[in-house]
Order: C-alpha cells, then sequence, then structure tokens
C-alpha cells in the first residue's frame, strides 16, 4: 500500500469569488468565460473592485485534489505558497481537508501567495484573473522523489507548463511515479496554454503519461483540428486513457480502443467554477478504486453535476453517498 492514492501537482492559489454583471466585467475590461494571467498591479486593482467576496484555497488540480479526498482517498498535494496570511490560508485549509501539503512555506516577499480573482456572471459563466505570484516557480527541486514514489496515481496540471521549470517538475515527478509502478497523467488545463506549449505536451502524453483529461475545446487546440472525432483519434493514438469532457452533450472516454460515450441531462448551472475540476476527481476516484470506464466516468458527472450547483469550485454534500445511492459502489 502506497501512502497516496491519488497525488496532485499545481498551482496553489487562493479563489476569491464574487457575482458580477456583465456590464462590470466589460467596464473593468474582464473577458468573460476564459482565465487570464495579470500582473501583481492588475490583480490588486480587480480585488479591491470585488464585493462580497468567497475566499477558498484553489487551484485546477489542488480542486480536484480535494475532490478526491472528500470520497475518502489518500491524497497529497505538491505546490507552492508564500509564508504569509494567504499562504498559511492555504495550507491549513487543504489539511484541515485532509490533503497532505507536501512543501514548506517560503519566504520571499517579492512573490506572495497566488490568488485568482473569479467573477461569476449570472448564466453560470466564470471569468478568472489569476496572479500567479510565487506558485510560478514551482520547478523540480520541490518535487521531492519518497513523495513520488509513494503514489498511486499522479495528476498533473498544464497551467505549469507556462515555465521551462514548471515542466521539469512533471516529467521528474511522473518518471519517479511510473518507476514505482503507479499512473501518470494530466489535466491540459486551457486551449490557450495548449497553443503556447502544444509541441511540449504532445511529447510529454505521448512518451511520459498513462492518461489525458481535457474537455473538447482542449483536444481539439492540442490537434489543430475543428473536428472533435479527428482530435479523440489522435489523442488515443499516442495515449492509452483519453477522457474529453463536452459540457452538456457528456463525455467520452477511450481506453485501449474501448470507447465510453455517456450521456448527461443538461442543467443550468449556478457557478460553472470547477465543473472541470469535480469532473477529473470523481473519475480519478472510478481510476483509483478500479472501477469500469463508464463507471468513472459516471462518478465524473456526478461530482461535475453538484459543483455547479452551488457558489465555489469544491463540493459541499457527501458524493460518495450519492454514488451509493445510485448504486455505483
Amino acid at each position: 500500500m502506497k501512502k497516496y492514492n491519488v497525488l496532485g501537482i499545481g498551482n496553489a492559489v487562493v479563489d476569491v469569488i464574487s457575482q458580477s454583471s456583465d456590464s462590470f466585467l466589460n467596464k473593468m475590461n474582464i473577458e468573460k468565460g476564459i482565465m487570464q494571467l495579470v500582473d501583481r498591479e492588475r490583480g490588486e486593482l480587480l480585488y479591491n473592485s470585488m464585493g462580497n467576496r468567497n475566499q477558498a484555497p484553489g487551484g485546477s488540480v489542488a480542486n480536484t485534489i480535494a475532490g478526491v479526498g472528500a470520497l475518502g482517498l489518500k491524497t497529497g498535494f505538491i505546490g507552492k505558497v508564500g509564508n504569509d496570511e494567504l499562504g498559511t490560508f492555504y495550507r491549513n485549509a487543504m489539511e484541515e481537508n485532509g490533503t497532505d501539503f507536501v512543501n514548506e512555506s517560503i519566504d520571499q516577499s517579492d512573490l506572495p501567495t497566488s490568488r485568482s480573482m473569479i467573477f461569476v456572471s449570472d448564466d453560470g459563466e466564470r471569468s478568472m484573473n489569476t496572479y500567479l505570484g510565487i506558485s510560478a516557480e514551482l520547478g523540480p527541486k520541490d518535487v521531492n522523489l519518497e513523495v513520488a514514489s509513494n503514489a498511486e496515481i499522479v495528476f498533473l496540471e498544464g497551467y505549469l507548463f507556462d515555465k521551462d521549470k514548471g515542466k521539469e517538475a512533471f516529467i521528474k515527478l511522473a518518471k519517479e511515479c511510473r518507476a514505482a509502478g503507479g499512473l501518470s497523467g494530466i489535466a491540459i488545463s486551457d486551449p490557450f496554454c495548449v497553443e503556447r506549449h502544444r509541441s511540449d505536451f504532445l511529447s510529454l502524453i505521448k512518451n511520459e503519461l498513462d492518461y489525458v483529461i481535457g474537455n473538447k475545446e482542449e483536444i481539439k487546440a492540442l490537434f489543430e483540428t475543428d473536428n472533435l472525432e479527428i482530435g479523440l483519434s489522435k489523442a488515443a493514438d499516442i495515449s492509452s486513457l483519453v477522457v474529453c469532457t463536452r459540457s452538456s452533450e457528456g463525455v467520452t472516454a477511450i481506453q485501449d480502443g474501448n470507447r465510453v460515450d455517456f450521456e448527461v441531462k443538461p442543467i443550468t448551472p449556478v457557478d460553472a467554477t470547477g465543473a472541470g475540476d469535480q469532473f477529473a476527481a470523481g473519475f480519478l476516484y472510478g481510476l483509483a478504486r478500479n472501477y469500469d470506464l463508464e463507471i468513472a466516468c459516471s462518478m465524473g458527472c456526478i461530482c461535475a453535476e453538484e459543483v455547479i450547483g452551488h457558489l465555489g469550485p469544491r463540493p459541499e454534500v457527501s458524493l460518495i453517498n450519492k454514488f451509493s445511492e445510485m448504486g455505483l459502489i
């Protein structure tokens, strides 16, 4: 038995969430529905413009790992926070929820803990403006080989590709996990991230990873096609497990030639923040527990449906009970 069922690596970002109107987004020059990186000055301006802030530990893979932990698995997270108020909040919140934050806090006043200002529109769309701070400095020296070898599954965050040291950390973690008999995979994270690092993504997926999870726009961007079926086919050629979320159209998963198309019932989201992250949590739970592909997809969709029904990127009810009620476990 290994110490961690699922170990994540990614940006340790404090999410600061508030409701906003489309007119407010226009006034502040915030592009609706996407994640934008901002500098420290812009981040402070947007933070000060927010009303009724709701603060929570975030980051795409960190949200997934928290969701996996809430389902009862043993989880850890590799990330970087400053030795400041937000960093202390982040570390304590992760550990209170049962996830080991495996790295020490850093004393570096010129690079504070990362934060993302998330503006949620009336239609549930989230517009994310992220100041990366110290999180973007995560590198191979932050990957402990003993921790890496003690994970059954590791999950990598594509956003970290924006710096070479992040890529190096990925490869170090993936190699060590797989050498010790574990599985390594990635969340593609964002179509714009794909555009910046396509060749590196493709090389990593083909040579170092066992699975890849992305939405339909990310899969299409990865292979420079407008045809999702072409993108899925090409993804399956280089990865033994490909999982593609398609919003209200459901999920497609392909594992060693076995394809599952899982349908979902369309619902109107209260807040779409974290939908993909929590889908990944449910799916990874199924993967870690050796459930078949269709059940793992169903678990992911249940987790995604729960989180879009309220503000915030993490579940508020026991999803393991929902799995049981639906006869999945």
